[in-house]
């Protein structure tokens, strides 16, 4: 992946530091591990090229294989736990305008936070915070989007899909990754 692609987004804060993996079990767990003592910079995002126990909602795992996108964005917003309500939902909403601007294709959110394309599971995204006393310690934002994943298990097959299952082309991540984060930081501004 080229990093520098992400780097050169029209952002202030966000993908300007980028911590690469190869591998790991999830960009979500170390952020977590990394927001908590503070050891990165306001909108540091973890990338791995392959997670192996990736996290999604209410605790379920989330397959990454190669060439797809396995991220986590931290922030360190100083807001009320309440500024929150309803970010995840806007944050699907900006991955559906990305993939509609970048390359034509619509997909469809099933709240509160997957996307489907063609009533199959392409995208999902996680947000977690840390508060005390109302006050947000920390906020984490992962995503795990399917882009050229081509093989999918037994249990996934019937459920899940990606752009290159779908449309027989390759997509460029950084590009998707690039725009989007775009999108997430004109949210964010809009909360923060």
């Amino acid at each position: 992946m080229e990093y520098n692609i992400i780097q050169k987004a029209n952002t202030r804060y966000i993908g300007k530091h980028i911590l690469n993996y190869e591998e790991i079990n999830s960009t979500h767990k170390r952020a977590e591990e990394l927001a908590k003592n503070k050891e990165v910079k306001n909108g540091t995002i973890l990338i791995a090229e392959k997670q192996t126990a990736g996290i999604g909602t209410k605790g379920r795992s989330w397959y990454t294989g190669e060439e797809n996108i396995a991220m986590t964005i931290v922030l360190f917003p100083n807001i009320d736990l309440r500024a929150l309500e309803g970010l995840t939902t806007q944050l699907a909403q900006a991955m559906k305008e990305t993939i509609q601007e970048l390359y034509g294709y619509s997909l469809e959110i099933k709240l509160p936070n997957d996307l489907l394309f063609h009533n199959k599971k392409i995208c999902g995204i996680l947000t977690q915070c840390a508060s005390q006393e109302e006050k947000i310690q920390y906020l984490l934002i992962s995503i795990g989007f399917n882009v050229n994943e081509e093989k999918f298990s037994e249990d996934t097959k019937d459920i899940a899909t990606s752009l290159r299952k779908e449309t027989n082309k390759i997509f460029l991540r950084e590009e998707i990754i690039q725009k989007w984060i775009e999108k997430v930081e004109k949210i964010l501004d809009s909360i923060f």
